[in-house]
Order: C-alpha cells, then sequence, then structure tokens
C-alpha cells in the first residue's frame, strides 16, 4: 500500500463515519509522517483505521469496507486494502480476538472501550502483578486517574 492508496481509505472512511480525523494503526502509520518510505514498509495491503474521537464507529468501516463486507467480497482479494479495526500491533487471529473480546466486554460492563484497552494494555498491563490481573478484567476495572 502507497500512501494515494491510504489516502484514499480515508476518505472513504469519512464518508462512511462523518468523522474527519482517523488513527492508523501498525504498519501504515508510516504513511502519514514518511508519504514514500522504502518499499519493505509498504508491502502491506491492509490499513487498521479507526475514528480518533469515535472509535465505536469502526463497526461501520468494518461492516461497510471491511473484511467481510460486501465490498470485500465483490473486490477482488490482491486489490483488498482495508480491514478497519481495533487491532493493536501485528498480532495473529486469536490475540485480535481477544482484544476484540475485551473491547466487547468493555461496552457490555458500560466503559468506553477506547478508555479501557488504552488504560489496560498501554499502561497498566506491563506493570500489574500477576497476582491481581484479574482487577483489569472489563467487570472490575476502575479507570486511572489520567483516563477520568
Amino acid at each position: 500500500m502507497n500512501r494515494e492508496d491510504l489516502e484514499h481509505i480515508i476518505r472513504a472512511c469519512g464518508d462512511i463515519t462523518d468523522q474527519y480525523e482517523f488513527m492508523i494503526v501498525g504498519s501504515q502509520s508510516i504513511l502519514g509522517p514518511i508519504p514514500n518510505p522504502p518499499e519493505m514498509f509498504t508491502m502491506s495491503a491492509e490499513a487498521d483505521i479507526y475514528p480518533l474521537n469515535a472509535p465505536e464507529l469502526a463497526d461501520r468501516i468494518d461492516a461497510a469496507i471491511g473484511e467481510g463486507s460486501q465490498f470485500q467480497l465483490a473486490v477482488p482479494r490482491d486489490l483488498w486494502l482495508l480491514r478497519a479495526g481495533r487491532r493493536l500491533g501485528h498480532g495473529n487471529l486469536a490475540d485480535r480476538m481477544a482484544v476484540m473480546s475485551l473491547l466487547h466486554a468493555a461496552r457490555i460492563h458500560g466503559a468506553d472501550p477506547y478508555a479501557y484497552i488504552s488504560d489496560v494494555l498501554l499502561e497498566r498491563l506491563p506493570l500489574q502483578p500477576v497476582s491481581r490481573i484479574d482487577e483489569l478484567l472489563p467487570h472490575r476495572w476502575v479507570a486511572s486517574p489520567t483516563q477520568t
């Protein structure tokens, strides 16, 4: 994927969500600050993207042009450029499903999914003692002072 492809995806996501700021997660994020990176950084043919101020709208993007959508099914696999989502880094399917399960559980328990994931996975988990890991489960989570 090149920057032009990514810009096309961002415009499509804007049309789908009526948002204009997006977070690009993973390898394609390099295309923002570096329009023409070395070829090894442009080999991926997918972009993980969600609206910056409304991450819950990622589902709308996914339904419209993501994996399994009518768009994706109609477009040949080698031209398919998007998998919208909440993937953190480059994990396998099980990793992505685990994150999606956490997001769903956070939503069910009344937490902002983005705040929950940001706080738990990016801030607390690396420092949390294993004996207290259950405190980070969605039904027991209390936002840290920086998240409120």
